[in-house]
């Protein structure tokens, strides 16, 4: 099962950072790998929260189904997806650290079926994928602590 890992610094406060990527519904906002992402009905984000994602899969765009696992606010979201014959575990982590947010990110990502016979083929591309999200992540996350004029 891969394993991914990435992190990020940004000034942006832990408050607001984590009620941004907490909220699946702005992963299409800062992962390019994402196509469309929607909260499935209403309330604060909290365990059960459910999102429905798009996922660019070459030319296609799959679905991914989300649910909040476990959240600890502002320090910890993880999130359950399953799809198309995926099943990941997302688990970032916020803490504050000499005046910046950092996050770490970590995704465990399950092929399944027939598709899991592929996996170590794979693996270079969801390494891309990772470094693309945790570049868009950062660039938003930034544009947001330069639009608001807020420092961690």
């Amino acid at each position: 099962m891969p394993r991914l890992h990435e992190r990020i610094e940004t000034p942006l406060p832990l408050e607001d950072a984590f009620a941004f990527v907490a909220d699946f519904a702005n992963a299409s906002a800062w992962d390019p790998g994402v196509a469309s992402s929607e909260r499935i009905g209403s309330g604060p984000v909290g365990v059960g929260a459910r999102y429905r994602l798009g996922i660019r899969r070459g030319e296609r765009v799959v679905r991914m189904d989300y649910v909040v696992e476990r959240i600890e606010q502002p320090h910890r979201v993880v999130l359950v997806g399953s799809g198309s014959g995926v099943l990941a575990t997302d688990d970032i982590r916020f803490t504050h650290a000499d005046g910046t947010t950092v996050i770490d990110y970590t995704a465990d990502i399950r092929l399944t079926g027939l598709r899991r016979l592929a996996t170590p083929l794979v693996l270079g591309t969801f390494a891309r994928i990772a470094r693309d999200a945790r570049d868009g992540m950062q660039q938003a996350l930034d544009r947001m602590a330069v639009t608001s004029g807020s420092r961690a």
